[in-house]
């Protein structure tokens, strides 16, 4: 089975190789690595190359999506029968290719798209349980987001156009446009995702911020109101953040 992992990346010098390591480190398998730069100011392809990717392409737009899409797209992802979707801020469980074939191709009737259980790394307290609430939703509701590595087959991917050009909800999207084609199944393992959003937001904080922006998408509210909105809340809490002593880097 060929697999492609395809990262996007903006600024993630310090993350990316950790991604890339984790894709890279399922033995005995076809898989190629893209990481997918949306215009970066730091090292972060530098990084991504030394980490061993396999392609590091240059995406004159940036956005998840629109960079995702840019990989899956490009010549090196073309002939893979598996696409694995993974942010720059996360690692993949072990042998995790063996989940992707089994779910994809060896399952009767086999999921049209699956994802990893959410394990977000670091000690901050409140974040088990909003891992344990995000666990819970995608079994639920067959609804998991794109920090818990999205995969689906080549076709697939094409039957339903990829990811939406959307400055928020991309990931949200392609799997409402996946359930229509059949399951949605999550593997028993678990991808881990840096607790730096948390961090900045606090876990209260970005919950409740979280659960505004799918309100508002609920509510038909703009999209690119809702991720101005987003990101306003994320700037301040990061400035605020920065001008205490104690804060971590």
């Amino acid at each position: 089975m060929k697999t492609c992992v395809i990262i996007p990346a903006l600024n993630e010098e310090q993350n990316v190789a950790r991604a890339v390591h984790s894709a890279r480190a399922a033995s005995g398998t076809d898989v190629r690595v893209i990481v997918v730069d949306g215009g970066s100011s730091d090292k972060t392809r530098r990084a991504a190359r030394r980490a061993g990717a396999h392609a590091v392409l240059s995406c004159t737009e940036r956005g998840r999506g629109v960079q995702m899409n840019f990989g899956a797209n490009s010549r090196h992802a073309k002939d893979a029968q598996a696409l694995v979707f993974l942010h720059a801020d996360a690692v993949l469980p072990a042998n995790y290719t063996a989940s992707v074939k089994r779910l994809l191709f060896e399952e009767s009737p086999p999921a049209v798209l699956g994802a990893f259980r959410l394990r977000i790394a670091g000690a901050l307290r409140g974040v088990r349980l909003v891992a344990w609430g995000a666990n819970i939703r995608s079994r639920l509701l067959g609804l998991p987001y794109g920090d818990q590595a999205l995969f689906l087959r080549r076709e697939t991917f094409d039957a339903v156009g990829g990811y939406p050009k959307l400055p928020l909800l991309e990931d949200v999207r392609l799997v409402q446009a996946c359930q229509k084609l059949g399951a949605i199944r999550i593997a028993p393992q678990d991808v881990a995702v840096s607790d730096r959003r948390w961090r900045v937001l606090g876990v209260a904080r970005t919950t409740l911020l979280n659960q505004v922006i799918m309100l508002g998408d609920a509510l038909h509210v703009d999209l690119h109101t809702l991720a101005t909105t987003y990101r306003a809340s994320y700037q301040r809490a990061a400035e605020q953040r920065s001008k205490r002593p104690s804060a971590r880097p």
